[in-house]
């Protein structure tokens, strides 16, 4: 558990460095450079353990660490910084549901859950926000939800005896392949110009919420239950968003957005009443 909360704390204050140092930058190249450092923090690992499996850890990564930070970084250009913390909650549902899919059982605890996080939702941005720009950072935020929903489940599956770090970096390799290919076809390098604040802003993110944080995610993933892996998806939340309002300035109708946390906690609550600890 303490991995996860380490985890949380250092991506607590990620969400306004993005969004003040690199949103206008294109956001796949962002996603191409940061997995690219944690690649080469991971080097060593990658060459020192060929794992026979390692395809399907690549495959894992691309979907975990890269397609997940392709959505996620795009949802900045749409919402405000604290706004990309609070709809990142949603993630434990998937996690749950997901669950639900793979032991082929319907839990309506879940669905009603689902049902009043979307209101809780709505409440926290409802005329906060330009609807049109809100809906779409939503929804792109929740592919990405689901891409890391789906990552770090099947990242307990497939564990096994293998090097916990060597099977890291080969998931960052296989994220850095798909995100860099997809910069350079869609052009995402074309225009791609940093300042000095920026490049240190880059290298930052780089090393140490990608490269270490998802290092001690799926380390710590592996270590508790799936229960309380979903629920500690939400521990950067509150955090996140109270360092957007005082560290970055960021405004906000608070007492709205509180209401709106408190129902989707509540949501959260149900979602997890009757959950079933995976072994």
């Amino acid at each position: 558990m303490i991995y996860l909360i380490i985890a949380s704390l250092i991506w607590a204050f990620s969400f306004g460095l993005i969004k003040t140092q690199l949103a206008s930058l294109d956001p796949i190249a962002v996603s191409s450079v940061r997995l690219l450092l944690a690649v080469l923090v991971f080097t060593p690992f990658i060459l020192r353990n060929n794992m026979q499996n390692r395809l399907q850890f690549m495959a894992l990564g691309a979907v975990q660490f890269g397609l997940m930070y392709v959505f996620y970084i795009t949802s900045y250009k749409h919402l405000p910084a604290y706004a990309v913390a609070l709809f990142t909650i949603f993630t434990p549902l998937y996690v749950a549901l997901l669950d639900d899919l793979m032991n082929r059982k319907i839990n309506i605890d879940r669905i009603v859950a689902v049902t009043i996080a979307i209101i809780g939702a709505g409440i926290a941005v409802w005329h906060a926000l330009p609807q049109r720009e809100a809906v779409v950072g939503i929804l792109l935020l929740q592919v990405s939800n689901i891409c890391f929903a789906v990552g770090q489940y099947y990242y307990r599956r497939l564990h096994s005896t293998a090097d916990h770090s060597t099977k890291v970096g080969w998931m960052y390799l296989g994220a850095t392949v798909v995100v860099t290919l997809l910069a350079l076809v869609t052009g995402g390098f074309a225009d791609f110009q940093v300042t000095k604040t920026s490049a240190m802003t880059l290298l930052y993110l780089g090393v140490i919420p990608t490269g270490l944080c998802f290092w001690l995610w799926n380390r710590g993933a592996v270590k508790t239950s799936v229960s309380r892996l979903a629920i500690s998806n939400n521990l950067k939340i509150p955090v996140a968003i109270i360092v957007a309002w005082m560290f970055f300035g960021e405004s906000a109708p608070y007492l709205r957005v509180g209401l709106g946390i408190a129902v989707i906690i509540f949501a959260l609550v149900i979602s997890n009443r009757k959950y079933t600890k995976i072994v």
